[in-house]
């Protein structure tokens, strides 16, 4: 009888610690950086298990990490264990708990309303229904000798999960960049080029600042953000429909396989982790191709200047689409290794062969254009592997592969395979808990990411998905990094980023643009050393500093040259001339162009 009575009890409890773990699969952002960070370094001490692969995580499984280590808080510091509480508190509602708040009213068990931190938290007694509402500002001001741009942003953020199995989100943000006062249109073009606003970020600038579609803004640069999406799940994983940003590969500065930097798109997500050695992730996504349809198009009557009604066109983009799978193998805790294809295609309307999850999409891609003697679409593999072979070290590698030919691997084929390769490693928690030392060094070979075809791009609203550096490019990055007291986080970086020989990619000429030397004359390069401070003083509301200095430098390439025994010329093989000044406006914004020291002050509710 007590064998029985121990059995029910012990069935009451792993049923009562599933329900917690289904509660809640909604994204935590990435741009959640310091809590990403706080989990890293739980990884990297070995007190937690993580699958990098692929991002953003759910609350849900944020949440069983953060439990898991509270069952190990013997293992951690003082500062380890607060920070631990601090993130527990955080998600109080996804382990059926009301969360602590500063200057609250509360009756403790169905609703928390917080002042000092201002957030709104709601759950029925049965804990069927948990919503929480969370108000979203912040403001960046960056100065440098060039003058001061004003960051603002505001919105709100909400999210609901209702029976343990749906969860809905929704979250708006209106982002605008101020540079008229004290800074003038030669280093922040305003009115001078409204397409693309205030340009910190645009499609073409190889900077690692996460890319916006600007609206009209006589001022400066404004944008809105709306993120949300609704999943329906249980123990196995997830199914949802949603607007978010995804980074898959082990990376910590910047991914080789889809780094998240991209405007989120639409998708259709599946997530299944039916036992703890295997996860499999799936999206199909509603990508932006800014590629006019001619054949789709609106009419609209309009009066021209002498008062007569005319009519004007008004194109549609082209559709664009892609499909991804990634499948995760943890057949131990030290070593991780994941596997993917994907595709992005340019249909009328979606084609139901990529909604097959498990799939290698380049041969269905042949059953559905070789008859007819089509151009395929653009299909790429990849590649990442995690080892942590002893504890406080992890190394990671991933492999990206837009085409691949095994002849081109032998040392007498003049040709190279455009794949991107990135190797990292992360030294953390010795000899000292919270100090990090991350590095990470990338190479993308001539022709990898770029395609002959416009509406197939590798791209999305007119930005790279792959590294930002793109093709024949390389990054280094450094990174020392400090955790002194619980909330914050103090770190010192170095940037190393240049980019070689540009090639268009001209599909007639691609064989002889790959049998160039990759990595043979620099047009580009920008150095940059940080120093970065921030501190989470509540939950989601932080407050930071940063100082760097940055050095952006082009250079000329303007000579046309006969390709030795090919009988044509660089240029028409593809190769982009330009002077030095012509290379650094393509990859620059002009505020950040040559030598700077920029200074930057920010505070934020919400992320």
């Amino acid at each position: 009888m007590n064998k029985i009575k121990v059995f029910c009890l012990l069935s009451i409890a792993l049923c009562a610690g599933v329900t917690t773990l289904r509660a809640q699969a909604i994204p935590v952002p990435l741009t959640s950086v310091r809590l990403y960070d706080f989990i890293d370094e739980l990884a990297t001490d070995g007190i937690i298990e993580i699958n990098e692969a692929t991002r953003p995580y759910t609350r849900r499984q944020v949440a069983a990490m953060l439990v898991e280590a509270q069952e190990r808080d013997h293992f951690l510091n003082s500062r380890q264990q607060k920070d631990l509480a601090f993130y527990l508190n955080e998600f109080a509602l996804e382990r059926d708990t009301m969360p602590e708040q500063y200057v609250q009213w509360t009756n403790h068990q169905t609703f928390n309303l917080s002042l000092a931190d201002p957030q709104f938290s709601y759950m029925t007694r049965n804990k069927i229904f948990k919503m929480r509402l969370r108000p979203i500002l912040g403001m960046d001001v960056y100065g440098s000798k060039k003058g001061a741009i004003l960051k603002r942003w505001w919105g709100a953020d909400l999210t609901m999960d209702i029976a343990h199995h749906v969860s809905l989100w929704g979250s708006l943000r209106d982002v605008s960049y101020n540079g008229r006062v004290g800074l003038s249109n030669k280093y922040f073009p305003t009115n001078a080029d409204k397409r693309n606003g205030a340009q910190l970020t645009r499609p073409g600038f190889l900077n690692n600042l996460s890319g916006v579609e600007y609206k009209e803004a006589d001022y400066g640069g404004d944008f809105s953000d709306s993120k949300g999406g609704i999943s329906i799940y249980d123990w196995w994983g997830s199914i949802s429909l949603s607007r978010e940003n995804v980074r898959w590969g082990d990376a910590y500065h910047a991914s080789n396989i889809l780094s998240g930097r991209n405007p989120a798109v639409p998708q259709l997500n599946i997530q299944v982790t039916p036992v703890w050695w295997f996860q499999f992730d799936y999206f199909h996504a509603w990508l932006i191709s800014n590629v006019r349809n001619p054949n789709d198009y609106y009419v609209e009557n309009i009066l021209n200047t002498s008062g007569t009604m005319v009519t004007d066109t008004a194109y549609r983009p082209r559709n664009k689409y892609m499909a991804a799978n990634m499948l995760t193998f943890m057949p131990c805790k030290w070593v991780h290794f994941s596997i993917g294809n994907s595709i992005v295609y340019a249909e009328n309307t979606p084609q139901a062969a990529y909604f097959i999850p498990i799939a290698f999409f380049k041969s269905l891609d042949h059953l559905l254009t070789k008859g007819i003697a089509t151009q395929n679409q653009n299909s790429q593999v990849y590649a990442t592997i995690t080892v942590r072979p002893v504890e406080h070290l992890k190394l990671y590698t991933s492999l990206y592969a837009d085409e691949v030919k095994w002849a081109r691997f032998s040392p007498s084929n003049p040709a190279n395979n455009p794949i991107s390769y990135l190797v990292g490693f992360d030294w953390g928690g010795w000899p000292l808990k919270g100090l990090s030392l991350k590095g990470e060094f990338m190479r993308s070979y001539i022709a990898c990411y770029t395609n002959s075809i416009d509406a197939i791009e590798y791209t999305s609203n007119s930005y790279l998905m792959g590294h930002y550096m793109g093709d024949n490019a390389q990054s280094t990055y450094v990174e020392l990094s400090y955790r002194p007291i619980r909330g914050m986080w103090v770190a010192l970086s170095f940037t190393d980023d240049i980019r070689f020989n540009q090639y268009r990619y001209l599909r007639k000429g691609v064989g002889t643009a790959i049998e160039q030397k990759p990595f043979d004359k620099k047009i580009f390069r920008n150095t940059e050393f940080a120093a970065k401070l921030a501190y989470e003083v509540h939950p989601n509301m932080f407050l930071r500093a940063e100082l760097t200095y940055n050095n952006a430098q082009g250079y000329d390439n303007t000579n046309v040259y006969t390709i030795p025994g090919k009988g044509v010329t660089n240029q028409e093989i593809g190769e982009v001339l330009r002077t030095a000044q012509g290379y650094l406006d393509a990859f620059a914004p002009a505020y950040l162009q040559g030598k700077n020291f920029t200074a930057m002050v920010g505070f934020s509710f919400g992320f």
